[in-house]
C-alpha cells in the first residue's frame, strides 16, 4: 500500500477517533458484576469488591453510592434535603449487560469489563471510568469526558467560564486581594456542570480535590480523604430546568427580606455609635437611598486585635446600642452586625467558653488554641449541641434588642488546624461545611424563636445547599482594582448555577487604598444588576457614596436610585429563585445551548429573563462589544434604540450608565425611587412594555407580599400581577390579571402602562385615554384597578 498524504490524513483521523473513543469508554477491568436486586425505591448491584446502590430522586436525578467490602452505607448527607420518591424502575438483563430503566433516565451496566453509563432520554451523559478506587492519599471516583465538553462549577473561583483543565482544591480558604485569577476561594463546592447538559454532585463533606481533566486525558476525578462514595447525576431539558433539579435536591433559597435588595452602608469599619449615626444622617441629607448599616468588628472592641469573641457592644464606643438601633429603625434603616466563630483567649468570653465546654478540642480533650492574625484563639464547635446553643443564645439576645441581620465572617474557617477535633469529626472532615452549618444554626434558630421574621445571613464561606439555610454569599476580599472587577461576573454566574443565587461582590472593591472614581462608578453601575447592593471596603478610601467627590457621588446616587426603581422587577426575580432556584444573574447560554461562544461568555449576561447587561470593566473605554442573544430583539434601556439579536455589536459608552437592554416583548415594572423599602408600595407604579412587532405573544409577572413574613407565598399571603400581550391583525392587546392569595388583603392600584417603540400614533385605545409622545415613540395609558379583576387594553394601530 502506498501511503499518500491524503491517506495519511485519513489514518491519523481514524487513530485520533479511536483514541478518543478509548478514552471516553475506558472501563474497569478489575471490577466484576455479581448480581442485581431491586427494592421498593432503589436498586443494589453486587460486585466482587463492593456494592452499588442506585437511588432515584424522581426521574431526572439518580444517586449512586459505592460501598466497598467491609464498609456500610452512610445516609448522612450534609447537602441533600430532597426526599427520595418511588418511581417505576424496570430491570432489563442480557448476557453481558444490565439496564435499570426509568421514565427518563437509564443506567446501563456492562458486566465485563465492568462499566456504569448514564443515559437521559436515550442520550449518553457520562460514564464511570474506573469508578471507585483508593490509593495511599485519596479515595477517588472518576468519570469519562468527551473531548469537547466545557465544565463549570467547583464553587467560587476566578478561572474563566470553562474550568476544564484545573485540579481544584476542595478546601474553603480566603484569598485576600485577588484579581483576575484565583484557583482557591471561600466556597469550594463538589459540583460539576457539563455543556452536555448534565451535572454531577459529589455528596461528601471532607476535604479533597476536584480534578477537571488536568492531565488532559478526558477524565473527571473527585478525590477525598474520607467519607461517602456517593454522587448524584442530574439531568434536565434546558439549563433552567437542570439548575432547578440540582437546587431542588439541595434545597431552595428562602425568600430574603425585601429590604435586603436595597442599598447598604458598610465599611471596615464604623468605630463608634456617633460615627454610625452621622453616616446615616449624611445619607438622608444627600437624599441617597439606604436600607441597612453593617457594623464591622469595632462594635465589640476598640482594637482590631485581641477582642474577637466578646460578641457584645463595647459600651465606651457604643454607649447606648438599643437606642441607636431603635433610632435607625425609625428611619427605615436596619442594623447588621459582624460575628466570627473565634473566641480569643484575651476576649471577655474566653473563660465562659472554656467553662461551658463549647470549643474545638485537642486529642487530649483540652480546648485547642492557636495563633492567627487577630490573636490567640479557640474556635466554637458548632457541631456540638452545647456549642450550637451557646452561639445561638448570643444571636437571640441581640435580635431581641433589634438587630435585623448577621454577617458571618472568617467562616471557612480562616485558620483551622487539621488535628483539631470537633464533636462530629476532625477539622479536615468538617472544614468545608463549617460555614454551611453556621448558617443553618442561625436559620433554624429563627424558625424556632422568631418564626415571623425572615433572617438576613451574609456569609463568606459555605457548601452545597447552603442556600437552603438563607445564606447570602459574597466573593470575599477582592482587590480594589479593575482586575478585581473583571472577575466578578464569572464568579456570580457560576455560583448562581450552583444554587447560591445571591453571590455578589463588595461594590467598589475591598482590598487596598486605591482611589479611582471611574472604577467606583462602574462597579456601582454593575451593582444595580447583581443580587445585593453593598459597597464595602477598607476605610482608607470611603466605600459610601456620600463621602465621594461631587461628580462620583451624583453618578452613584443615580445608580442607587435606579436600583430602587427596579425593586418590583428584582423582588420578582427573588421569588422565582425561591420557587425554582433560577439564578438572578444568568449566563447567555441559558438562551441558546448550541452556540459554543455563549458557553464561554462572561462579558454580557441576563439579569432575570428580560434585561441584558454588559458591565464596563476596563478604564477609559469609549466603546465595547456586546453580545445580543438570538431569538429576540433588544432595546436600549436608556434610549429605546433597537438592536437585532444574534450578533455581537460594538456600542458606544457613556459615563452615566453601562450598556443595558430589554428583551422585545418584555414587561418591566418600576416605581419612583424611595429613600428605603419602608416606603415601598405598589399603589402607583409604571409598567414598561417593550413592543416588538416580531413578538406575537409575551407574558410577565410581578410578585408582591409584605416583604418580611417567611413562606408568605405558601401561607397565601401574596399577590401576583400577570401580564400578557398579543399582537394580531394590527391590534396589540395587553391583559393585566391580579391573582390574590387567600390571606392577602386587596389594595387598589394605579398603573401607568408605558408602551415603548411605537412607530406612529395609534388610531385608538379602546376604553382608555392615552398620551402619545411622538419624539420618544411611547404611549402612556393609566389603568386603575379597584377590585380583583382582569383588565384588557386594546391598542389599534
Amino acid at each position: 500500500m502506498i501511503i499518500t498524504m491524503k491517506n495519511f490524513k485519513k489514518i491519523v483521523t481514524v487513530l485520533i477517533i479511536a483514541l478518543i473513543n478509548f478514552s471516553v469508554f475506558s472501563q474497569n477491568v478489575h471490577r466484576k458484576f455479581d448480581s442485581i436486586k431491586q427494592f421498593d425505591s432503589y436498586v443494589e448491584v453486587k460486585t466482587n469488591d463492593g456494592l452499588y446502590r442506585f437511588q432515584p430522586y424522581g426521574n431526572k436525578i439518580i444517586e449512586t453510592s459505592f460501598i466497598p467490602n467491609g464498609e456500610s452505607f452512610s445516609e448522612n448527607s450534609h447537602a441533600v434535603v430532597l426526599k427520595p420518591t418511588s418511581v417505576k424502575m424496570k430491570i432489563i438483563e442480557t448476557s453481558n449487560n444490565t439496564e435499570i430503566k426509568l421514565l427518563d433516565f437509564s443506567i446501563k451496566i456492562a458486566h465485563s469489563p465492568f462499566q456504569i453509563s448514564y443515559y437521559y432520554e436515550g442520550k449518553l451523559l457520562t460514564s464511570e471510568k474506573n469508578g471507585y478506587s483508593k490509593n495511599d492519599e485519596f479515595e477517588e471516583l472518576d468519570f469519562n469526558l468527551t473531548n469537547d465538553e466545557i465544565l463549570y462549577g467547583g464553587g467560587a473561583r476566578a478561572l474563566g467560564m470553562n474550568r476544564r483543565g484545573y485540579r481544584l482544591q476542595l478546601y474553603n480558604r480566603a484569598h485576600y486581594g485577588y484579581e483576575t485569577h484565583s484557583e482557591l476561594m471561600n466556597f469550594t463546592i463538589p459540583l460539576v456542570y457539563s455543556s452536555k447538559m448534565y451535572a454531577i454532585h459529589f455528596d461528601n463533606a471532607p476535604i479533597g480535590y476536584l480534578d477537571l481533566d488536568s492531565q488532559k486525558n478526558n477524565t473527571l476525578t473527585y478525590q477525598t480523604i474520607s467519607g461517602r462514595k456517593t454522587y448524584q447525576i442530574i439531568a434536565g431539558d434546558d439549563w433552567e430546568e437542570l439548575v432547578e433539579n440540582y437546587v431542588s435536591l439541595t434545597g431552595f433559597q428562602p425568600l430574603i427580606p425585601r429590604w435586603a435588595l436595597g442599598n447598604f452602608a458598610s465599611r471596615f469599619g464604623y468605630h463608634s455609635q456617633q460615627e454610625v449615626e452621622n453616616t446615616i444622617a449624611k445619607f438622608s441629607e444627600e437624599k441617597i437611598p439606604v436600607d441597612a448599616v453593617i457594623l464591622d468588628l469595632f462594635w465589640f472592641g476598640k482594637e482590631m486585635k485581641g477582642t474577637m469573641g466578646n460578641l457584645e457592644f463595647h459600651k465606651d464606643s457604643f454607649p447606648n446600642p438599643e437606642k441607636m438601633i431603635a433610632n435607625l429603625k425609625a428611619k427605615g434603616v436596619k442594623t447588621i452586625l459582624i460575628t466570627e466563630p473565634f473566641v480569643l483567649t484575651t476576649s471577655n468570653r474566653w473563660q465562659e467558653a472554656v467553662d461551658k465546654d463549647i470549643l474545638g478540642k485537642t486529642k487530649e480533650g483540652k480546648p485547642y488554641t492557636y495563633d492567627f492574625y487577630f490573636g490567640n484563639t479557640g474556635i466554637i464547635d458548632i457541631f456540638k449541641p452545647e456549642g450550637k446553643q451557646w452561639f445561638w443564645d448570643i444571636y437571640k439576645n441581640l435580635n431581641n434588642i433589634g438587630v435585623a441581620g448577621w454577617w458571618g465572617d472568617l467562616g471557612e474557617p480562616e485558620v483551622h488546624p487539621s488535628d483539631l477535633l470537633h464533636a462530629t469529626g476532625t477539622a479536615d472532615e468538617v472544614h468545608n461545611i463549617y460555614g454551611h452549618n453556621w448558617a443553618k444554626l442561625i436559620f433554624e434558630g429563627y424558625q424556632k424563636d422568631f418564626p415571623n421574621q425572615r433572617p438576613f445571613i451574609l456569609m463568606r464561606a459555605g457548601y452545597s445547599g447552603s442556600q437552603h439555610y438563607g445564606m447570602i454569599p459574597w466573593s470575599g476580599d477582592v482587590n480594589r482594582t479593575w482586575g478585581g472587577l473583571q472577575s466578578q461576573v464569572e464568579i456570580a454566574l457560576q455560583m448562581g448555577m450552583q444554587g447560591l443565587g445571591y453571590m455578589h461582590s463588595d461594590l467598589g472593591g475591598f482590598a487596598g487604598d486605591n482611589l479611582d472614581d471611574e472604577l467606583y462608578t462602574r462597579w456601582l453601575q454593575y451593582g444595580v444588576f447583581q443580587p445585593i447592593y453593598r459597597p464595602h471596603a477598607q476605610e482608607e478610601v470611603p466605600s459610601e457614596p456620600i463621602f465621594r467627590e461631587a461628580t462620583t457621588k451624583a453618578l452613584a446616587k443615580k445608580s442607587i436610585e435606579l436600583r430602587y426603581s427596579l425593586l418590583p422587577y428584582n423582588y420578582t426575580l427573588s421569588f422565582e429563585n425561591n420557587q425554582k432556584g433560577t439564578p438572578l444573574m444568568r449566563p447567555l447560554f441559558f438562551e441558546n445551548t448550541t452556540n459554543n461562544e455563549l458557553f464561554l461568555n462572561d462579558k454580557t449576561y441576563l439579569w432575570g429573563n428580560d434585561i441584558l447587561v454588559s458591565p464596563v470593566v476596563n478604564s477609559r473605554l469609549k466603546q465595547q462589544e456586546v453580545t445580543f442573544p438570538k431569538n429576540a430583539n433588544w432595546f436600549n434601556f436608556y434610549t429605546d434604540e433597537k438592536v437585532e439579536g444574534g450578533q455581537t455589536k460594538t456600542v458606544q459608552l457613556s459615563l452615566e450608565s453601562i450598556p443595558t437592554y430589554v428583551r422585545g416583548g418584555a414587561f418591566i415594572p418600576m416605581i419612583a425611587s424611595i429613600q428605603n423599602t419602608d416606603a415601598y408600595s405598589l399603589k402607583s407604579f409604571d409598567l414598561h412594555f417593550y413592543f416588538d412587532e416580531t413578538v406575537k405573544e409575551s407574558e410577565g409577572k410581578l410578585y408582591n407580599d409584605d416583604g418580611e413574613t417567611p413562606n408568605a407565598f405558601e401561607k397565601e399571603m401574596y399577590e401576583i400581577l400577570h401580564f400578557e400581550s398579543e399582537l394580531k391583525k394590527g391590534c396589540l392587546t395587553v391583559e393585566i390579571e391580579l391573582e390574590l392569595g387567600e390571606n392577602y388583603q386587596f389594595s387598589s392600584k394605579e398603573i401607568k402602562l408605558i408602551v415603548h417603540n411605537i412607530s406612529k400614533k395609534p388610531k385608538k385605545v379602546k376604553g382608555y385615554k392615552f398620551t402619545w409622545n411622538d419624539e420618544k415613540g411611547t404611549l402612556e395609558i393609566i389603568i386603575s384597578i379597584q377590585k380583583v379583576s382582569e383588565k384588557t387594553i386594546k391598542i389599534k394601530f
